[in-house]
């Protein structure tokens, strides 16, 4: 396999360096938590291989709630990210055919490129609100399609496909006999997504999600994913024994006690993500250069210039970074124009983001033609 970075890793805050970033609108998660502010008991902890699975505690919890789920539905993976390599990587090869909605999240196009196989892409459009068509993945069903890849809430618009389209989708995935993997990271951020986990619904569903993105322990690389289905869980475990035979212990202890006491830490991620959004609702109103659909789901909105804009867009970026010390994600993040731009609204406090949105005005001014 021949691996090719992504502008979006080489692009990223820690790569650039976070010290160099004063206002960073750029990150799609919330707040990053630190150690100490969690209740932590890992003396007792044995630093030993641990099982393949993950600890069945954990996977228990994960899964507490859905009444056609166990702990054995549930493989723990190194993040989202680990998770979304091993289904990409078990389930295509490159005589295969893969559906995958687009803008997205870079690992869920750039995997299965590299694996080789055909993709046809869902395109969403701002005009129709980034709205995903169940006819339109239909439509694009071929004899040696093996997978549809979507995500819900979605990144990097916030879109939220609605109970219905997610059962429409499901029917068409069980009638041709296709898998559907639903990234589902952001279900349990600032909007809560009004249905259950997907993976309760069919033996055809593959579901994804993680600690990051929700509640703020990207460094803690804690991701898993859930199916009904027997025979590929244990494919995807071959997988990760391959990879890694097993995940951290620490790790997985820690992702474990902080699962105990999410709901704590969830009143005020949340609490602080929405009063961002609503400072993005406001600078929307009055930034008249700019147009978005507002997100339904996640920590993200997917901003762009109006089309009328006159702008010189690589001046923008440029001065946004150089001058103002401001970072967001630009379109070619997800193959989408620069003229786009991705939003988090999660993860900085209120005064550091309202100054960043100040200072995208600052830069779009400097940079009209």
């Amino acid at each position: 396999m021949l691996y090719k970075r992504m502008p979006i890793e080489k692009e990223s805050p820690e790569e650039i360096g976070y010290s160099n970033i004063r206002y960073n609108l750029s990150e799609s998660s919330v707040t990053d938590i630190k150690m100490g502010e969690l209740n932590l008991q890992l003396n007792d902890l044995k630093l030993e291989y641990i099982g393949h699975r993950g600890k069945p505690e954990l996977r228990r919890l994960i899964v507490k709630d859905c009444c056609n789920l166990n702990k054995e539905n549930v493989l723990l993976t190194n993040g989202a990210a680990g998770a979304l390599f091993i289904i990409n990587s078990s389930l295509l090869t490159v005589n295969d055919h893969l559906i995958v909605v687009r803008p997205n999240y870079a690992t869920n196009i750039e995997v299965p490129r590299t694996i080789g196989c055909s993709i046809s892409f869902i395109d969403l459009q701002f005009e129709e609100a980034w709205k995903l068509d169940p006819q339109k993945i239909e439509a694009a069903i071929q004899p040696n399609t093996k997978l549809i890849s979507i995500t819900s809430p979605h990144n990097p618009t916030g879109m939220l496909i609605s109970e219905e389209e997610i059962n429409e989708i499901i029917r068409i995935a069980e009638l041709h006999n296709i898998y559907l993997l639903i990234d589902e990271t952001y279900r349990d951020t600032c909007f809560k997504t009004p249905y259950p986990i997907t993976a309760t619904k069919s033996k055809k569903v593959i579901c994804v999600s993680s600690l990051s993105k929700a509640y703020g322990l990207p460094g803690l690389r804690m991701g898993w994913l859930i199916t009904q289905d027997e025979t590929i869980m244990e494919r995807f475990l071959a997988a990760k024994e391959m990879i890694c035979i097993s995940n951290s212990a620490l790790d997985e202890e820690v992702a474990y006690q902080f699962y105990l006491e999410k709901e704590k830490f969830a009143i005020t991620i949340n609490q602080k993500a929405m009063m961002n959004f609503h400072l993005l609702k406001e600078w929307l109103q009055k930034e008249t250069r700019m147009e978005a659909v507002l997100p339904q789901g996640g920590v993200v909105c997917f901003s762009r210039f109006k089309e009328d804009l006159n702008i010189d867009t690589a001046k923008f970026y440029s001065l946004l970074m150089n001058k103002y010390q401001t970072m967001v994600g630009p379109g070619h993040w997800f193959e989408m124009p620069d003229s786009c731009m991705r939003i988090g609204f999660g993860w900085t406090d209120d005064l550091v983001f309202k100054k960043g949105l100040e200072n995208i005005s600052a830069a779009i001014e400097e940079s009209l033609k």
